[in-house]
C-alpha cells in the first residue's frame, strides 16, 4: 500500500512554497522538491537561476510572485525570464546575452 511521503527539508532551507525549497551550502544553491535535490547551481550563476526559476514557473511548481519574495528579484525581471523560457527554451539561457 503507498504511504504519503511528508516533504522533510534540512535545516537552514528556505522555503519556496510547501513542495520545494532552496539551501545554499559551500557556494551552490540546491533546490529540494519533497526530500529530493532537483537543480544546484553555482551562487554566481544568475542564468542557471533564471532559466530554472522560469522551469519551474512555467511547470507550475511555483508562482512569480514566490521566487520574488524568496529571492528577493523584480517581478518585471522574473517576467522576462519567463517569456525568454517560453520562447526559446532554456537554450537561450545557457547561450548567454548575445544569443538572438
Amino acid at each position: 500500500m503507498p504511504q504519503l511521503q511528508l516533504p522533510i527539508f534540512p535545516a537552514g532551507a528556505t522555503e519556496i512554497n510547501s513542495r520545494i525549497v532552496v539551501r545554499k551550502k559551500a557556494r551552490t544553491v540546491w533546490y529540494i522538491h519533497g526530500h529530493l535535490p532537483v537543480f544546484h547551481h553555482d551562487e554566481a550563476d544568475v542564468r542557471s537561476f533564471r532559466m530554472f526559476a522560469s522551469q519551474m514557473i512555467d511547470g507550475g511548481t511555483v508562482k512569480p510572485k514566490e521566487i520574488v519574495k524568496t529571492f528577493g528579484v523584480p517581478m518585471i525581471t522574473v517576467k522576462r525570464s519567463v517569456t525568454l523560457y517560453r520562447e526559446r527554451g532554456a537554450k537561450r539561457f545557457l547561450q548567454g546575452e548575445t544569443a538572438a
